[in-house]
């Protein structure tokens, strides 16, 4: 007998409309320039994945057999060493790691997967990230957007997000914001996730992973950090990414998601190790995305544009104090697409974000027409 779907309100309805098909008018409008679209838009790597990643993925090939969804113990040591090496984490152990199939299916999926459902309250930034709305939005929890922890009144959040280096403004947030935050957290039960997938992505500041003994006092509990290499290893396309903290909380996301068979491919988690091991291929993108920032920053400025925080991850977060669609349409108007603040929150809806993750040439062509 099949089953009837009449009485129910299909899933898709529970969720934000997808923003990005809003966009679709002003890339039409943009995409008649002359030189051709230049789409800043999207934050997506163009540069060539490091040879020695795709050496190691291509060596990991014949891979027959299923994978795990705990992951190898040698991907899970390459990310605590990473961690240990580049950001001062210290104390975790191969409990305190999971990979994941990407940060975006685990940031989508986290909720449910901790049973978190109608009548629970997550929390995340005024500016963010829409999946942690719609990942509450599919459990039917509760959501609210706000900086101020104060304002969240008597009821502790299931779940808090919070995002630094931040997408989409680039703001870092201080050791001593970081502690206080966990401290409260802490003593309300509530579960803090940091999302830090731009924490190498910095230009005028020094992120610090809420895993830090500065920020966690040594203690791990109540904290999950999520870390991608879509960004810092131009990975987007193989799906890397891990959490680590809490081994309680680990074990629970495990033991879920093992029952649903996700699990990151064989090759994929040898070239994880090899990427998480090799510091110099993301320096050489560091390099490469600070110059392309450096000329865009001075031409979105010398247009009238001002740059507010941007001091880490691959955006500028611009403003020319009008609408925020009313900016998206004048760069359309000169081949430029651009992200509204607006889908990042009503915050936002002054500012645009516009990515740097361009080709060399397609930066060129954007710093020209800004200076027409």
């Amino acid at each position: 007998m099949p089953v009837s779907m009449s009485a129910s309100i299909p899933v898709s309805q529970r969720l934000p409309d997808f923003p990005w098909d809003k966009l679709a008018p002003f890339k039409e409008k943009a995409s008649g320039h002359a030189g051709g679209l230049v789409d800043l838009s999207i934050g997506t790597p163009v540069d060539p994945t490091p040879a020695v990643i795709q050496k190691a993925l291509a060596e990991a090939a014949d891979s027959p057999g299923y994978p795990t969804t705990i992951g190898t113990a040698a991907v899970r040591q390459a990310a605590i060493d990473w961690l240990a090496r580049n950001h001062g984490v210290s104390g975790l152990g191969l409990e305190n790691v999971l990979p994941v199939i990407g940060s975006k299916e685990l940031i989508g999926s986290l909720p449910l997967h901790l049973g978190v459902g109608q009548g629970d309250l997550v929390a995340y930034p005024e500016l963010a990230y829409p999946t942690y709305e719609v990942s509450a939005a599919l459990v039917g929890a509760d959501t609210v957007a706000t900086d101020s922890l104060v304002a969240l009144g008597p009821k502790a959040p299931k779940i808090l997000w919070i995002n630094s280096p931040s997408n989409p403004s680039g703001r870092v947030l201080p050791v001593e914001h970081l502690r206080k935050t966990v401290e409260w957290a802490r003593e309300r039960g509530t579960l803090l996730i940091s999302d830090e997938c731009y924490i190498e992505c910095a230009w005028e500041a020094e992120p610090i992973s809420v895993l830090h003994p500065d920020v966690c006092g040594g203690s791990f509990d109540g904290l999950l950090a999520v870390h991608s290499l879509s960004k810092r290893s131009n990975l987007a396309g193989y799906r890397e990414a891990f959490v680590a903290g809490d081994a309680s909380v680990l074990g629970e996301l495990l033991a879920v998601r093992k029952n649903l068979g996700l699990m990151m491919p064989g090759p994929q988690q040898a070239a994880m190790v090899t990427a998480l091991a090799d510091d110099q291929h993301a320096k050489d993108q560091h390099a490469r995305y600070a110059a392309r920032r450096a000329k865009l920053k001075a031409a979105l400025e010398s247009a009238g544009f001002r740059i507010d925080h941007s001091e880490a991850s691959l955006y500028l977060w611009a403003t020319r104090d009008e609408d925020c669609w009313a900016t998206v349409d004048w760069l359309a108007e000169r081949g430029i697409l651009a992200a509204p603040g607006a889908f990042y929150g009503r915050a936002g809806s002054s500012h645009v974000r516009i990515a740097f993750t361009a080709t060399d040439e397609r930066i060129d062509a954007a710093v020209s027409r800004l200076s027409e």
